[in-house]
């Protein structure tokens, strides 16, 4: 089931992301070519403030439209998955988590990249703004969990890491109810 590499071409490197064009040697032992965009890696943070939760409203180029998605960034050099989640959620929404517990995660596309979102959820937030990156345009928006679920449920939410965040998130708080 393995393929080997035989040997890769680096085709771009570029601030966020490189794409090599990657030749391998296919389990039957015919060569195949691939094409990997490979990714730092990145977190995604399920802020919940009591039965809220923090979303964001960002314009996404590659999708044509505003998305409404979980708090999240790509990791910076030699930078720690957690310490990662917290800084970005600080410079998305302005709030430091008191808590912040790993809920899994996910790659994004596995066919042609390796992008790893680690997945978090950040509870007992305090206000803390850390400055953001100067090209994002964000939109703090704050609704209930369920009706987050709702609009996943009515195709208003359809980012990936954010629907697996949420129903995540939504899992552990029905698994903790009394």
């Amino acid at each position: 089931m393995h393929e080997h590499i035989v040997s890769t071409e680096s085709i771009y490197d570029g601030r966020v992301v490189k794409l090599d064009l990657v030749q391998v040697e296919l389990p039957d032992g015919a060569r195949g070519q691939r094409e990997v965009v490979k990714h730092p890696g990145a977190v995604a943070i399920v802020a919940l403030d009591g039965d809220d939760v923090l979303l964001v409203r960002q314009f996404r180029l590659p999708a044509g439209k505003v998305l409404l998605e979980v708090p999240a960034g790509t990791l910076e050099p030699g930078e720690e998955p957690l310490a990662c989640a917290e800084r970005e959620l600080q410079e998305e929404t302005g709030y430091r988590p008191g808590k912040l517990e790993p809920i899994g995660g996910l790659y994004t596309a596995p066919g042609y990249t390796s992008e790893y979102i680690y997945l978090f959820i950040a509870t007992e937030l305090t206000e803390s703004r850390l400055a953001g990156d100067e090209d994002e345009f964000i939109e703090l928006a704050r609704m209930p969990l369920r009706e987050a679920l709702n609009r996943i449920d009515g195709g208003e939410i359809v980012d990936g890491k954010t629907i697996t965040g949420l129903l995540l998130a939504a899992r552990r708080r029905a698994a903790d109810a009394p």
